[in-house]
């Protein structure tokens, strides 16, 4: 287990390198601008998107998901197949992987760690950890259909991101209720919705007094 455990360290090292490149921020700047200081002056794909168009927006989202895709594949396919680990030590070392990816985008160094709400990554992750599993891809199914339906009604994008990041406990709980590392692989799991609801503060607050701004809406305060 000590071998384990070192590799699990590495991992979300690697991740949280993964997760410093800040794609908003680098897509701004090939484009003479600074989204910090525009918008809501966060770096995720929704302030690209209201700040940059569609084309900055679809950039800074295709680059958070390949940050997130590119060292938790790795890790799933290729280290944990060649060390033969067994299903429930894979979805440990994705995890791990991934949860470094989250906290790098959230908290860059090189960016006085101010960044994302880490929406797009997380999602990312749990494409990359679960799609094994059938009822992986039956709750991916289930948490795409659910985002689509809450951000069509409502407008709120935190709102719909608040809720899906709840895939990540309950998958866990489901799938993973019998494993030897359960309580590790749930600490883990609530670590990532523990994350997005920190990230998310001001917008909790806004969401409750009834002053989140809608997306579409032109000003905006803060959003990812």
């Amino acid at each position: 287990m000590m071998c384990e455990t070192a590799f699990a360290c590495i991992f979300l090292l690697i991740g949280y390198g993964f997760g410093c490149f800040s794609t908003g921020y680098f897509v701004g700047k090939l484009n003479g601008r600074d989204i910090r200081s525009e918008g809501s002056g966060n770096i995720g794909t929704t302030n690209a998107l209201r700040t940059m168009g569609v084309r900055g927006g679809g950039l800074t989202f295709a680059g958070d998901l390949l940050k997130a895709f590119i060292p938790t594949l790795a890790v799933r396919l290729i280290f944990c197949a060649n060390m033969g680990y067994e299903a429930d030590l894979t979805y440990l070392m994705t995890l791990f992987t991934g949860l470094g990816v989250v906290i790098g985008h959230n908290f860059p160094f090189y960016l006085n760690f101010k960044g994302g709400k880490g929406i797009a990554v997380s999602a990312a992750v749990i494409i990359a950890s679960a799609t094994d599993s059938r009822l992986g891809l039956i709750m991916i199914g289930i948490g795409l259909v659910l985002f689509i339906l809450v951000v069509g009604v409502t407008r709120y994008v935190s709102l719909g991101s608040l809720i899906v990041v709840w895939y990540f406990p309950i998958y866990t709980v489901l799938e993973r209720r019998d494993s030897r590392y359960f309580g590790i692989l749930l600490a883990v799991s609530l670590l990532f919705t523990a994350l997005a609801y920190i990230k998310h503060i001001g917008n909790i607050r806004r969401l409750l007094s009834g002053t989140e701004r809608k997306l579409g809406e032109k000003k905006v305060k803060e959003n990812e």
